[in-house]
């Protein structure tokens, strides 16, 4: 967050200095929008508002709200254990089945242990807000700068690597919510490979993404807007398209605080986090809605199967675009070899994310069915999908059936009767 942040504030400053006023502003725009979010974010969780603790309200105003959460941080853990805690909260939390058994453990968890989980968790979701309303239009923006003055500055350069790893990394904490929201009943343990295949996964996805924007926004100014848009908007309704058609509700438990405008602009800010997502990659996390905790918790091979394929279909479509379009700032790229090397990048991604299902998720053994027998059931259902109707098929062959019965039978009176007079035979054949 500091890394980014001053690099940010340094690059435009630097455009500043080059005249490059536009630059200069959305540079700024994309670092303080995320890190406005991050402070409203680490005070709703906190429930900053309803205590009377005005310095950190004034230090979270000021964008310093990270930096004294760090502090309270450390100041707690130091502090743990030295003094004894007045109570204890007692956790059960269920094992992982093993040879078809799960065991029941009881957690005693102190009070010191209990804020440090409550700050791990707002730190992981403003990590993500950082990186998909932060990070990834920053990362964008920076890579159409380079592509126009095709110049690779030292600073950009650094710039973009801190940005791509900020969304990496809020992608990353963004499956592991997932899993632990999903499966809060069982303790789960992700094991080093499986962070290292979610790494590779994210990484191959979000820069193979960026770089088809960027590559067809350069080409097609036009039509970039609403082709972001689309996206966009798409991602941002369908859950509330969902929740119309469930005719729940409306969801009154989410803080009790809250008004129902609160609840509204919760609502709202979640699902444009939604949104920003999925722009650049799976959301391992579903919004819905009409469910208490407001995410979806079946394991839904169908919708991560329809996603992959329309985002690749989406890809290869923007690269034909710049392909037929391209400018001559690629005169000396081999646009072929380009197209190539991004498609396989996102078959790549897709790769690790099948590997992470099939043999690096902590909870699969809780799945009703693995990623392989998930993805076959999907294509058996697209190519029912793709056949034409076996009524019209078995329409089909019984008229032609019925034709050749129909024909059989006149040939077989035509010889009976021919039998049957065999004067009229010869004088017909005559």
């Amino acid at each position: 967050f500091v890394a980014e942040t001053a690099a940010a504030l340094c690059l435009s400053g630097a455009y500043r200095a080059a005249g490059d006023r536009m630059w200069q502003w959305l540079t700024l725009l994309f670092a303080l929008l995320p890190c406005a979010l991050v402070q409203l974010s680490l005070v709703f969780i906190h429930r900053d508002v309803s205590r009377d603790r005005p310095l950190v309200l004034l230090l979270h105003l000021l964008q310093l709200g990270p930096l004294v959460r760090c502090v309270e941080v450390f100041y707690i853990y130091f502090r743990a254990g030295r003094v004894e805690e007045p109570y204890v909260s007692i956790t059960k939390k269920r094992q992982m089945p093993k040879d078809g058994y799960s065991e029941e453990i009881e957690k005693e968890v102190g009070q010191a242990e209990g804020k440090l989980c409550t700050h791990r968790s707002a730190f992981s979701r403003a990590s993500v807000i950082q990186a998909f309303l932060g990070s990834a239009p920053q990362l964008t923006l920076q890579l159409y700068i380079c592509v126009l003055q095709q110049e690779i500055t030292a600073a950009r350069s650094i710039f973009m690597v801190l940005s791509l790893l900020s969304i990496v990394y809020g992608a990353l904490r963004c499956n592991i919510l997932a899993i632990k929201i999903k499966y809060d009943d069982y303790d789960v343990s992700v094991k080093p490979a499986a962070y290292l295949c979610i790494f590779m996964w994210r990484s191959f996805e979000i820069a193979t993404r960026v770089t088809v924007l960027v590559l067809f926004s350069s080409v097609l100014q036009i039509w970039t807007l609403p082709v972001v848009l689309v996206n966009f908007f798409g991602f941002f309704f369908y859950p509330w398209i969902l929740f119309w058609q469930s005719k729940s509700p409306f969801p009154e438990n989410i803080e009790k605080a809250l008004s129902r405008v609160g609840t509204t602009i919760v609502l709202c800010l979640l699902t444009f986090l939604y949104a920003g997502i999925n722009m650049f990659c799976w959301s391992a996390v579903q919004v819905k809605l009409n469910d208490p905790d407001l995410i979806n918790k079946s394991q839904n091979w169908y919708r991560l199967t329809v996603y992959y394929m329309l985002r690749f279909i989406e890809n290869a479509f923007l690269l034909l675009m710049w392909y037929i379009y391209k400018t001559d700032i690629y005169l000396y790229v081999c646009a072929p070899l380009l197209v190539l090397q991004l498609l396989i990048g996102y078959c790549m991604a897709v790769l690790f994310m099948l590997v992470f299902y099939q043999f690096c998720h902590p909870c699969k053994k809780l799945f009703s069915s693995s990623i392989s027998e998930g993805l076959l059931s999907c294509f058996k259902f697209l190519c029912f999908i793709c056949k034409p109707p076996r009524s019209t098929v078995l329409m089909d062959k019984a008229e032609v059936k019925s034709e050749n019965t129909d024909e059989a039978r006149s040939s077989s009176k035509t010889i009976d009767s021919q039998k049957g007079n065999p004067h009229q035979s010869v004088s017909s054949n005559a």
